[in-house]
C-alpha cells in the first residue's frame, strides 16, 4: 500500500512537471518589459492580478481593485508597476524596470468581471529575439482600410488533422489569434483583443480567418499552422498589408500624372494644328497673290501705258487704274 501510494504521488508530480502551459502571446525579453492585458469585451471588471506562473504554483506580483488601488509585492516592489493604474479602459499593463533572464517564463493577467466571472490571459517571455525575420512570408495580401479581409490556407498533408493554430507575428511578439481542435470541431476563446471569424468544424481540410473593416494596425505576418495526428507539422505565413490611403494618394497621382500628360499631349497637338494651319494658309496667300500679279502684268502688257502717237502737249494722254478706263477725246478747235 505504501509503495502505491508512493508511486501515484510520484506520478502526479511528473504529470505537474510535464504539463505543457498553454499560452496565449509570446514577447521578447528586454530590459524595459511590458506585458499588456486588454480585456476585449466591455463588462465591468471588479479587481485583477498579475501572477507568475510556475508548473506547481503561481506567484502573487500585483493586484489593482477600483476601491483599493495598487499594490505590488515583494521582491517586485519598486521595478514593477501598473502602466495604467484605472480600470475604465479594460486594460491593464505591467511593465518592469531593468528586467533580467530571471524574469523569463510565464505569466498571467487574471480579472474578476461582472457578470461574466473570471477571465485569464497568459504571456510567455523568452530570451530576446525577432520573430519577424525568423518566419518569412509565403504569400501576401494588400487591402484598403474599411473592408472585410480574409486569409485562408490548406495543407499538403494527407494525414488526418487535429489541430489549427492562427496566429498574427511581430518583430517582439507573436498573439494567438484562435486555436481549433478538429478532431472534436471546439475552438479555443481567443484572448486577442480584435474582433476575428474562424472556422472549426470536425474533419475541415482548409482553414480561415476574417478581419470585419481592417485597419492599418491590422498589418502584419500571420501564420497558419496544422498539427497531424501522427506529430507532423505544416505551417503557412501570410503577410497581409493594409494601405493606410497610401495606395489611394498613389492612384490619385498616377490618374493625375496621366490627366496632366495627356491634357500637355492635347495641347501639344493642338498647337502644331494650329501652326500648320497658318503656315498653309500664308502659303495659299502668296500663291494668290503671284497669280494675281500675273494676270495684272499680263493685263497691263496688253493696254501699252504709253501712247507712240500722243500730241505733244499731253491733250490726249490715258491714265490706268485698277478698273476700266476709256479715253477723252478731245474738243473741237473753232
Amino acid at each position: 500500500m505504501y509503495y502505491l501510494t508512493l508511486l501515484l504521488a510520484m506520478f502526479h508530480v511528473y504529470k505537474a512537471l510535464c504539463e505543457e502551459i498553454f499560452w496565449d502571446t509570446t514577447v521578447t525579453l528586454a530590459e524595459n518589459l511590458t506585458l499588456e492585458c486588454v480585456y476585449p469585451s466591455t463588462d465591468t471588471l471588479t479587481q485583477m492580478e498579475w501572477f507568475k506562473v510556475n508548473t506547481q504554483e503561481k506567484e502573487s506580483i500585483a493586484i489593482l481593485s477600483p476601491t483599493y488601488g495598487a499594490v505590488v509585492r515583494e521582491p517586485y516592489a519598486g521595478r514593477v508597476y501598473f502602466s495604467n493604474s484605472t480600470l475604465a479602459s479594460n486594460g491593464m499593463t505591467l511593465s518592469f524596470r531593468n528586467a533580467s533572464e530571471a524574469d523569463v517564463g510565464f505569466y498571467s493577467c487574471f480579472l474578476h468581471t461582472f457578470p461574466h466571472g473570471p477571465w485569464e490571459k497568459v504571456i510567455r517571455v523568452v530570451p530576446s529575439d525577432n520573430f519577424e525575420i525568423a518566419v518569412p512570408s509565403n504569400s501576401q495580401t494588400v487591402s484598403e482600410p474599411g473592408k472585410n479581409v480574409t486569409l485562408s490556407c490548406q495543407p499538403q498533408m494527407k494525414w488526418p488533422l487535429q489541430e489549427v493554430t492562427w496566429e498574427k507575428i511581430q518583430p517582439h511578439q507573436i498573439n494567438l489569434l484562435t486555436s481549433c481542435n478538429l478532431s472534436q470541431g471546439r475552438s479555443y476563446a481567443s484572448k486577442y483583443p480584435r474582433q476575428i471569424l474562424s472556422n472549426c468544424s470536425q474533419g475541415a481540410r482548409r482553414s480561415f480567418i476574417t478581419f470585419p473593416l481592417v485597419t492599418a494596425s491590422d498589418s502584419g505576418l500571420y501564420r497558419c499552422g496544422f498539427k497531424a495526428s501522427t506529430g507532423e507539422n505544416e505551417t503557412f505565413v501570410i503577410r497581409l498589408t493594409v494601405t493606410h490611403g497610401e495606395h489611394n494618394i498613389q492612384n490619385f497621382l498616377f490618374v493625375a500624372g496621366g490627366a496632366g500628360l495627356l491634357l500637355l499631349l492635347v495641347i501639344l497637338i493642338t498647337t502644331i494644328i494650329v501652326i500648320l494651319l497658318k503656315r498653309r494658309k500664308r502659303q495659299k496667300r502668296g500663291l494668290f497673290k503671284e497669280h494675281w500679279d500675273t494676270q495684272n502684268k499680263a493685263a497691263n502688257n496688253y493696254r501699252n501705258p504709253v501712247s507712240t502717237n500722243q500730241p505733244s502737249d499731253g491733250a490726249g494722254e490715258d491714265v490706268y487704274v485698277n478698273y476700266p478706263t476709256f479715253s477723252r477725246r478731245p474738243k473741237t478747235r473753232v
